[in-house]
């Protein structure tokens, strides 16, 4: 016990010795990210949730090393294309191919040694477990107008008959390829790789600038 608290404690501490010196790639617009947001039945809101554990695997869903990484990560791997499982808000995974998959947690910020669990695991089976948690942002675009915003640019339908709740794609939004999922009714998280998240931020604060004026009538 004593052991495990004395390692708990040094993961602490290195968290936060990681957010004093990391700065997130969208960080420099947190402000007209906020400007931009709109409230009300047009509202739409943007905002970067930095730093999020992100874990890629490439592993064949049933076959032992995929088993082996689900009971090390504690969450198990989306079958079928579009996917995702797990708690939204939590730990959850997102299909990105029939062997590869992107383990996210949205409750908290990335600490060292993410992925060496799911790694020990994997040992001497067939997988792969990556820490990606530095490849990628998380950019969350809600609001009852958020869908009209991606359909501006989204390469995908993204109506709900296409993509309901839970549902994940790998698309391009404007130019930028993202990986898009549905978190919730009016929820959707876009993950630009990291050079192009300022590119990706300004195309949406551009794309809902038109709900910042009043309905005319």
């Amino acid at each position: 016990m004593a052991e495990h608290t004395a390692t708990e404690e040094r993961n602490t501490s290195g968290v936060a010795g990681l957010d004093e010196l990391r700065v997130s790639p969208a960080a420099h617009l947190a402000e007209e990210m906020a400007q931009a947001s709109v409230t009300g039945e047009r509202g739409v809101r943007l905002e970067e949730v930095p730093f999020r554990p992100q874990i890629g695997v490439r592993a064949e869903p049933g076959t032992p090393g995929a088993e082996a990484v689900e009971r090390a990560l504690g969450v198990v791997l989306p079958r079928s294309s579009g996917e995702s499982t797990g708690d939204a808000e939590g730990l959850h995974a997102l299909w990105l191919s029939p062997d590869e998959f992107l383990v996210v947690d949205a409750s908290r910020r990335q600490a060292p040694g993410e992925a060496a669990e799911a790694e020990r695991a994997l040992e001497g089976l067939p997988g792969q477990v990556v820490d990606l948690s530095g490849n990628r942002t998380l950019l969350q675009l809600s609001g009852p107008m958020a869908r009209d915003v991606l359909e501006k640019g989204c390469h995908v339908d993204v109506h709900p008959r296409q993509l309901p709740v839970g549902a994940v794609a790998s698309t391009a939004l404007g130019p930028v390829q993202v990986i898009l999922h549905r978190s919730a009714e009016d929820s959707y998280r876009i993950y630009p790789r990291s050079s192009f998240a300022e590119y990706m931020a300004r195309w949406l604060i551009d794309s809902m600038r038109e709900y910042q004026q009043p309905e005319v009538e």
